[in-house]
């Protein structure tokens, strides 16, 4: 595999409305769908359409959503030999509702947080060919940590999305992240500084860079992306695009970039260059604003020859 995936599967109970509600608010929507979801399985989805090959490793429930979220998965192409069924929990849910320019999601991660021990020794299996590894927060932060630390040790680039984040990270993971992605919430939740713009965006990465951590990327949506990394910081602008929706924007990019890192001509381990990151993040950013033209989350993500087309024709 060159691209393995550690983390969630969810089924997403998505409702479109015009708005989001207000607190204590009801509010009619405009259609429901139940769509094969969850940061890992979204992840896992959108590498593989980029044309690299991968591999997901997480936990399902012995239901008809787990039966479902693991053929999607397999139908993509993902192999699904670390996906294991839970005995005592339901597959993961996400209630998600959506607006044009926003959403919230509550996330349930039932049988996710029954990934444990057997899925470091399901990773193990793919350290010899395996160039990146994606890691999120929706499993156990205990296996997210031992997981990051095995595949660093194995030289593989190691990128972990801190979604949901979940206050300081530790300072011991933080030497086994080769890229933290933060968007501008998950930045000023690990920080506890606010994060409204592109400055702020600059002081959060490299704040969280300064933990030990070789390049911190902070996401900002329509106002593009903030890197840090020890030689110094830049940004990358976002492609233009009409949003439609945003769920699984993150998701996009971080599948896109670990599809772009496995596809460039660096050797395995070693120092990623400021070149390799400007080029990576930049299509990164292209295959999340094509995702978010369209509606769902792993049914958004684009395949290879659409962003090659978009990147050409878009100007950044």
């Amino acid at each position: 595999m060159d691209v393995v995936v550690l983390g969630s599967l969810n089924m997403d109970l998505v409702a479109q409305v015009s708005r989001l509600p207000n607190p204590g608010e009801t509010l009619l929507g405009n259609s429901f769908d139940m769509l094969p979801g969850g940061i890992g399985a979204n992840q896992a989805g959108a590498a593989a359409r980029l044309g690299v090959r991968t591999a997901m490793i997480g936990c399902v429930g012995n239901d008809a959503m787990g039966q479902r979220l693991r053929s999607h998965l397999q139908n993509e192409g993902i192999d699904i030999s670390g996906i294991t069924v839970s005995k005592r929990a339901a597959s993961g849910t996400a209630l998600v509702t959506v607006s044009p320019s926003n959403n919230q999601i509550v996330v349930n991660p039932g049988a996710n947080s029954d990934v444990d021990e057997s899925a470091l020794e399901a990773l193990m299996k793919h350290f010899k060919k395996a160039r990146v590894l994606l890691l999120q927060f929706e499993s156990p932060m205990s296996v997210v940590e031992k997981a990051a630390a095995l595949a660093r040790t194995a030289g593989l680039t190691v990128i972990v999305d801190p979604a949901p984040a979940q206050g300081p990270l530790s300072l011991d993971v933080c030497n086994y992240i080769s890229i933290l992605t933060p968007n501008q919430t998950e930045a000023s939740i690990l920080t506890g500084q606010p994060v409204n713009d592109a400055n702020d965006a600059k002081a959060a990465a490299e704040r969280l860079q300064q933990q030990g951590i070789e390049a911190v990327i902070v996401k900002m949506g329509a106002m593009g992306c903030v890197c840090a990394t020890a030689r110094g910081s830049f940004a990358v602008p976002p492609y233009r695009v009409e949003a439609v929706d945003t769920v699984a924007a993150g998701d996009a990019f971080n599948g896109g970039l670990a599809a772009a890192l496995r596809k460039m001509d660096y050797q395995r381990g070693e120092p990623l260059q400021t070149d390799t990151l400007k080029e990576a993040i930049n299509y990164a950013s292209a295959v999340a604003a094509i995702a978010v033209t369209r509606s769902g989350a792993q049914a958004s993500m684009p395949v290879m020859a659409e962003v090659e087309d978009f990147m050409r024709y878009q100007r950044v």
